[in-house]
């Protein structure tokens, strides 16, 4: 006997995606970390906060890569080098893309003062990246470590996919981040408007799928913690992040920073846990040794 089985039509996943990144970026008096991090002290504050807590974490990324000295990489969302910079003594090359002018000046002044000369920059969005222009594909590796901030993501992974001959690693977040957490909780009383969180690394990987892209998923806890010496360089550090502009909303912030605070020897920090996926494939190797496009 013949079984009829229901059937459902599935979302076009870079809908979905574009919904609620839209909503995201719409979210009231909200600024975008190309506004944050355009300001030199602000991307300072991030690539110190990287060297003393990340460290595990990125020394784990690597090692997971297993770059070797032959591959070209390609790093969108570089920042200030947070991976581009230990890839760089593993690696061929590396060329870094990143939007926000004070994430590179960080970025090349590294270079500069540990004399890499494998690193090549590339200030720009990755929507806008031109690769005949500005570019040197194929890279061996390509990496999107917490970038993916593009409306269009699947515009941007195609893009990703052609300038690709080996291995594409997407690093996103699987729950809330740890400001997406601090914004739920804080933003209607600092804003009077609800925050509206991105979307999380399940619609990358459907989106994948339903383009025929068979991706490695791995799941990894991100618990993010930030270390201050005292609580007003806490503030300062805080302040723009909740788009702080009178004297209500901060006491609103101080009065939450005095209870999520953990005090800690020389200071105090701000710890919250939560996961991140990788998902990766292969342009060289997957749905039998073709490609996305």
């Amino acid at each position: 006997m013949k079984i009829d089985r229901p059937t459902c039509e599935q979302p076009d996943w870079n809908q979905v995606w574009q919904a609620l990144q839209q909503r995201y970026d719409a979210t009231p008096s909200y600024h975008d970390s190309v506004h944050l991090w355009g300001e030199k002290k602000n991307a300072s504050r991030y690539d110190q906060n990287s060297r003393e807590q990340y460290s595990a974490r990125v020394q784990r990324t690597i090692q997971d890569l297993h770059p070797d000295r032959t591959e070209r990489v390609l790093d969108i969302g570089s920042g200030p080098g947070t991976l581009a910079l230990p890839l760089s003594p593993l690696v061929r090359s590396v060329t870094a893309v990143e939007p926000a002018g004070g994430m590179v000046e960080v970025l090349k002044e590294h270079i500069q003062s540990e004399g890499l000369g494998n690193i090549t920059c590339v200030q720009k969005r990755w929507e806008d990246v031109d690769p005949a222009r500005d570019l040197d594909p194929p890279y061996d590796l390509v990496i999107a470590s917490f970038s993916l901030t593009m409306t269009d993501l699947w515009a941007a992974i195609q893009k990703m996919d052609q300038v690709a001959d080996g291995l594409v690693a997407l690093y996103w977040f699987v729950d809330d981040s740890f400001w997406e957490q601090q914004y739920l909780a804080l933003w209607p009383e600092l804003h009077h408007a609800p925050f509206s969180p991105g979307p999380k690394a399940n619609i990358v990987f459907n989106l994948l799928y339903q383009h025929g892209i068979y991706a490695d998923v791995r799941m990894l806890p991100a618990d993010k913690t930030y270390r201050f010496g005292d609580m007003e360089e806490a503030y300062r550090f805080f302040a723009p992040r909740f788009s702080i502009t009178d004297h209500r909303q901060e006491q609103v912030l101080r009065a939450h920073m005095d209870r999520t605070r953990t005090v800690v020897p020389g200071g105090v920090a701000f710890t919250t846990p939560s996961t991140y996926a990788r998902i990766s494939w292969r342009t060289d190797r997957n749905r039998s040794g073709s490609s996305v496009l």
